[in-house]
């Protein structure tokens, strides 16, 4: 799977918070369904990008 965060940007989002490392790769797994939900939202909407609205 291909690393679509950067944990230093999440690090400086969370704070003083601590983050586990098996956090990233949950993160990451959320974000990849994420983005095959709104590419396949734009495809059965007959377009070839991929807008806000197919969050």
């Amino acid at each position: 799977m291909a690393d679509l965060i950067v944990q230093s940007a999440v690090k400086d989002e969370i704070g003083e918070m601590n983050v586990s490392s098996d956090f990233y790769d949950a993160l990451d797994e959320e974000v990849a369904d994420l983005l095959e939900n709104a590419a396949r939202r734009a495809d059965e909407n007959d377009r070839k990008t991929v807008q806000p609205r197919d969050l």
